[in-house]
């Protein structure tokens, strides 16, 4: 990690920030929870499914990411779903054809999906 050692450096770094958050701000996040109760419950199945089913349907603009425990052990495997413009949005048991349907409904046209976990949390992105 750099030393920021002026003023310029400083605003430089912040800018860099900045336009790192502008370009994820129109992109579909799909962050899936790999902690050892997801791994253990299909989570890494249902991430594969995913990353697949976005391919196939040359979906844009999405960004996969994995997290650790979401404390959603009851409903694993997890998947938080952040569209643009959009509050995040937590799936519990999403098996491999919860994850294609979530895609299909959810990201590419909007559709509510059941499954959803009410979120107790607020997620800060840069």
């Amino acid at each position: 990690m750099s030393t920021i050692s002026s003023l310029e450096a400083l605003k430089a770094k912040r800018q860099e920030i900045l336009d790192k958050a502008a370009a994820k701000k129109d992109k579909v996040r799909i962050n899936v929870s790999l902690a050892t109760c997801s791994i253990a419950a299909g989570g890494k199945a249902a991430m594969e499914a995913m990353k697949d089913e976005i391919a196939k349907n040359n979906v844009p603009n999405v960004e996969f990411m994995q997290s650790g425990c979401m404390t959603y052990c009851y409903a694993e495997p997890t998947v938080e779903i952040t569209l643009p413009g959009k509050d995040p949005v937590v799936f519990g048991h999403v098996n491999e054809a919860k994850a294609r349907e979530l895609v299909t409904a959810y990201v590419m046209k909007g559709e509510p999906v059941d499954g959803i976990i009410p979120v107790n949390y607020e997620r800060v992105v840069l």
